[in-house]
């Protein structure tokens, strides 16, 4: 089967941009039975977070994308750092040496510096002049016998062969009119990205290449090194741009688009792999809440268009909660949703007097169940809206007496109808029934029976309907609320 990668520097957190990308290699992989791996290219190690290549590692697990091959797990193509390469990519500039397919560039940085200069000055791209290709053997012997400083630059030839891109279709750069020989080690023995990733690439026998837009300018020239090696290269299929809905990029400065901070406000991966796909291509079908095993059969890399995505944040909730919905559906999911609310629960209001009766697993789960629709995050159900489920009410007789005279009336009418509803409890049902209980009182107003009611079921003046609460609290715990009313 193909093998694919996953190529992100450790410079920060996964964003969704990265998450994308994995994730279309992620789903080729496995509609093909192929193997998806994760390469960690921390050649510019000024640019280095400690702990960020575990943490992209770590997200992917979270996000049900684990890769099959990686630093944390190994493989037979390692070791998955590039940092730990540097011995594979100083043979690979010698071979490339050896064959004058590449040179040793002596110019220092400060002339280097004036050439970027002088272009900007008279309003051309800055590029290297060539200088250093056309030193003989023996300038290069005697500047080596100097001790001078040296990069290895590879050099670019006219005339590239055109490629078919699995997305862009036939493509070709000729990157010799437009750049100058690129550098492919530096001076500090690291390679660049051009020279890493074509050798890590060839070595750890990559098939396909999806990677963002970005990249394809630069791909004539990595077909330029294939070339040179006399490698077979893979083939490349480019995404196309993720975008903020407006069209702009998508801002990694607010922090709102990684995804520790998706994870952390409590959506799920599934909703997130479904967003960022929505607004892509490459499936047959775009309807919300499709599944990442509904993902893998319907792609398919020839319906990747070149229009680029466009990213609605705003939707995520929505998508949320139709994925929410299903785990909800799913009693293999509840039971991890019921551990999960039941945690939130104790964490929100702990410092509450929490009756362990609510903490039960049927009481949760009978919650979940009811409000299963109505939430896009499972957190909303600990909101201040829902107090009423985890926290008992104190409330005296003699406060329910201040709103009527009719406590002890209006608490039978209600416990006498919640023994004849035990079965299925709706909110339209409820609020007929409340309806036709307020006239069988003598002078309480149908609005402070409510308030009366309110108070018993959640101690608080406002909130949800009292129907609603009293479906979602159930018959037995509505009784029991009423019954501690009336005899405190």
């Amino acid at each position: 089967g193909p093998r694919v990668r996953f190529g992100p520097s450790p410079t920060g957190f996964l964003h969704l941009g990265g998450l994308r990308t994995a994730l279309y290699n992620y789903v080729f992989a496995k509609k093909h039975q192929g193997t998806f791996i994760l390469r960690v290219e921390d050649t510019d190690q000024n640019r280095v977070v400690p702990g960020a290549a575990e943490g992209i590692e770590d997200m992917l697990d979270w996000a049900g994308i684990p890769p099959d091959e990686s630093p944390g797990r190994g493989g037979p193509a390692g070791p998955y750092v590039q940092s730990l390469r540097l011995e594979l990519y100083r043979r690979a500039s010698a071979v490339l040496l050896d064959s004058e397919a590449a040179y040793r560039c002596f110019c220092t940085p400060q002339r280097l510096e004036l050439l970027r200069r002088e272009a900007l000055r008279s309003q051309q791209t800055p590029r290297y002049d060539n200088r250093c290709r056309h030193l003989t053997p023996t300038e290069v012997a005697q500047k080596l016998s100097q001790g001078l400083d040296y990069v290895i630059r590879f050099r670019l030839e006219k005339g590239v062969e055109p490629f078919q891109d699995l997305v862009y279709g036939w493509n070709k750069h000729e990157v010799a009119d437009v750049e100058g020989d690129p550098v492919i080690l530096k001076g500090d023995g690291f390679p660049t990205y051009h020279l890493a990733n074509v050798v890590d690439d060839h070595y750890m026998g990559i098939t396909h290449v999806l990677r963002g837009t970005e990249w394809l300018a630069s791909t004539s020239k990595h077909l330029l090194l294939y070339k040179a090696f006399g490698w077979e290269p893979p083939q490349f299929g480019h995404l196309p741009l993720l975008l903020n809905k407006d069209g702009g990029k998508l801002s990694k400065r607010q922090g709102d688009i990684f995804l520790e901070r998706f994870a952390r406000d409590g959506f799920l991966p599934e909703a997130l792999l479904d967003i960022v796909t929505n607004c892509g291509s490459g499936f047959t079908e775009k309807q919300m809440g499709r599944t990442l095993e509904e993902l893998i059969s319907q792609f398919e890399v020839g319906r990747i268009t070149t229009h680029s995505a466009l990213l609605d944040l705003e939707a995520l909730p929505e998508f949320n909660r139709v994925h929410l919905t299903r785990h909800i559906e799913n009693q293999e999911l509840r039971q991890r949703l019921v551990r999960e609310l039941q945690g939130l629960v104790e964490l929100v209001y702990g410092d509450q007097q929490v009756d362990p009766d609510v903490l039960e697993n049927e009481y949760v789960e009978r919650v979940l169940l009811l409000r299963k629709g109505h939430i896009s995050l499972l957190k909303n159900l600990v909101s201040s809206d829902y107090s009423y489920l985890w926290v008992r009410p104190s409330v005296s007789r003699q406060q329910l007496q201040t709103i009527s005279a009719e406590v002890d009336e209006i608490g039978k009418l209600v416990l006498g109808l919640m023994t004849r509803q035990v079965a299925a409890l709706t909110v339209e049902e409820l609020n007929k029934d409340l309806r036709s209980l307020q006239k069988q009182t003598r002078e309480t107003k149908y609005s402070s029976m409510m308030q009366l009611l309110r108070l018993v079921l959640s101690g608080r003046q406002h909130g949800p309907s009292v129907a609603e609460m009293m479906v979602t609290l159930g018959a037995e715990e509505v009784c029991g609320r009423i019954h501690r009313a009336l005899t405190s």
